[in-house]
């Protein structure tokens, strides 16, 4: 099985932006990417996601083929021995981007809850130590701590990098693993916009364990006539409001 030779690629990419009359950032634009993406595209310190592949290559007028090869290609049959090397070539061009670097990604996410998960119990405890009952602490703060950990706990461990080439094939509107479900109203899942979906999920539920305590002591000591409606209010904020950093996201990249 032969690799993707990234410098190879990498100047190829250049070369066509160049042609084109691009520069970095607008190509970028074209993608929805930062343009350091595309610089270390460039100079061959990473390769983009399998998805880009195909909206890449209309932005450089080239084609998959092309991009694989990392040199343009002559207008002929192609021979069944080139058409298994290309194929080739994409798995292992999706193996060498999703392999280490995946897994280092994830690690990170993994190392970021469990800090996440022991700010928050300190959290609980501060709340606690500064006069908030137990049944108050465990009907709203805890819930909503525990409601966040649990699915974030799904989300940096067990949430799948990429989806099953059918999402992509077909228009599916909800994803479902397990006991986990999203239905978004309207949107579409793919592999185009489940990484930002999933980002968005991580950031939300790695964030709100540890913010939430303190807003919750916070607005409990200034808010005049503090109760259960501002609680409700309160925690129905930080779990549904998940969805809208992840509606947005979905609706950019679908």
């Amino acid at each position: 099985m032969e690799s993707i030779d990234r410098e190879k690629f990498g100047g190829f990419v250049a070369a066509r932006r160049k042609e084109l009359g691009l520069t970095q950032q607008e190509l970028a634009d074209k993608l929805f990417l930062s343009n350091k993406a595309v610089s270390k595209w460039e100079t061959g310190q990473s390769l983009p996601d399998i998805a880009l592949l195909e909206p890449l290559a209309q932005c450089l007028g080239v084609s998959v083929a092309e991009l694989l090869r990392g040199e343009r290609i002559e207008e002929r049959p192609m021979e069944a021995e080139e058409a298994e090397t290309l194929v080739d070539r994409a798995i292992r061009f999706a193996d060498d981007d999703q392999g280490a670097k995946g897994r280092k990604k994830r690690r990170r996410w993994q190392i970021a809850w469990a800090v996440s998960t022991v700010l928050g119990f300190w959290g609980l405890c501060a709340l606690f130590w500064n006069g908030v009952s137990r049944a108050e602490l465990v009907n709203t703060v805890f819930l909503t701590e525990l409601l966040c950990l649990i699915f974030g706990f799904w989300a940096v461990f067990f949430a799948p990098a990429r989806l099953p080439r059918y999402y992509d094939e077909n228009k599916i509107t909800s994803f479902q693993q397990g006991p986990v479900r999203m239905n978004l109203t309207g949107i579409r899942f793919h592999n185009g916009n489940w990484p930002h979906i999933l980002s968005a999920l991580r950031w939300w539920l790695v964030i709100v364990p540890v913010v939430f305590p303190p807003a919750y002591g916070l607005l409990r000591a200034a808010v005049p006539g503090w109760g259960v409606s501002w609680e409700l209010g309160l925690t129905l904020t930080a779990c549904l409001g998940l969805f809208v950093p992840v509606m947005v996201v979905a609706k950019r990249y679908e």
